[in-house]
């Protein structure tokens, strides 16, 4: 791609940042009018975390409407630069797998909505059931592979770079919904200290651009370069401390939009090593409730081989602050997802 490629990306990352950025200092005050605050549930986290209790939460709809708004201009000026070839069905199909993210994503935001407002009309942290989202999860990700396909995903085949297997026809989609809902709720618990679901999810929309230029799917990184600049406005209101919360609201979106980009690039091995952050966040929590159990059978109580988790909640308690969990944790999304652009390239 020419230079013009990169200046539009640069322009669509920076009117995100601005939109999301800006949005703030209207949104943040009216969800303090209404009284959208946040229930702390200190068993959830650190007893100091109780301090941050009534701040303003579904503070997510800061990015997924620069998003929108952004990766929509963003196309624009990418075709309006390329130009439009009506005989080329695949710049359309390309162009509808990159809405079929952002509708995917917007759907599990309305998902992570019901669960915020469920939790403050209740004034406590229980929104809706774990079945209730795994059940709205599952509908709509049948919805998202469904659209995939008919805009030229065909592949049943799991790519991991060294090894492509062969294809599993409607197994591929039973493993791609499980992957789906393990990450979408990983992504979900990553969301425990101030801007480490955001800083992370920055870094990982930086690698897919990269990727998506790499293997072609160049509409996508209009998406994947709003979705990064959406994260750094919504930073400057989310950094510790926190003066709003993205909710469910956000981090259902982000966690809707990295699998959905992964899984349009069809490149399952990236998709892995960019989200390995949320990935330890959630395997994190699956070690700690197998081990308490066991022990609990087998010693007649419970022991823990975390702090707390999940993970990033060890390592406040070992003393890091909130600062240094982002820089951390984020140097470790980078490190891995140089990696993923690696594999890439070398397979």
């Amino acid at each position: 791609m020419s230079i013009s490629f990169w200046i539009i990306n640069i322009v669509t990352v920076l009117l995100s940042f601005v939109i999301a950025g800006v949005s703030g200092i209207f949104l943040v005050p009216f969800l303090h009018r209404i009284k959208f605050g946040q229930p702390i549930k200190t068993e959830d986290g650190p007893k100091w975390h109780a301090k941050k209790q009534g701040t303003p939460t579904m503070g997510g709809f800061m990015f997924i409407i620069s998003t929108i708004i952004s990766a929509i201009a963003g196309y624009w000026l990418f075709r309006l630069k390329i130009g439009v070839d009506t005989t080329n069905k695949e710049s359309f199909n390309a162009f509808y797998r990159m809405l079929s993210c952002i509708i995917y994503a917007a759907s599990f935001g309305i998902i992570g909505f019901i669960d915020d407002f469920t939790k403050i009309a209740r004034k406590k942290n229980d929104g809706l059931s774990p079945w209730q989202k795994i059940a709205l999860q599952l509908l709509f990700s049948v919805g998202f592979l469904f659209a995939i396909r008919s805009f030229g995903d065909k592949s049943t085949k799991i790519d991991l770079g060294f090894w492509t297997s062969p294809s599993l026809g409607i197994f591929y989609y039973i493993l791609m919904m499980a992957l789906i809902i393990y990450l979408t709720n990983a992504v979900n618990l990553t969301d425990g200290v101030d801007g480490l679901c955001g800083s992370v999810t920055f870094v990982a929309m930086l690698t897919f651009t990269v990727a998506s230029s790499i293997v072609g799917e160049y509409e996508m990184t209009c998406l994947t370069m709003a979705l990064a600049g959406g994260c750094l406005g919504f930073l400057l209101w989310n950094l510790n401390p926190a003066k709003c919360f993205m909710g469910d609201t956000g981090s259902m979106f982000l966690g809707a939009a990295v699998t959905g980009i992964g899984l349009v690039l069809h490149k399952h091995l990236l998709l892995i090593l960019v989200a390995m952050v949320y990935i330890l966040e959630a395997l994190s929590v699956m070690i700690q409730v197998l081990y308490f159990k066991h022990t609990k059978k087998k010693y007649g109580e419970g022991r823990r081989i975390f702090k707390m988790t999940p993970i990033h909640h060890h390592f406040e308690m070992s003393g890091f602050s909130e600062y240094k969990i982002v820089i951390t944790f984020s140097l470790v999304g980078i490190i891995f997802g140089v990696l993923g652009i690696i594999t890439l390239l070398a397979f």
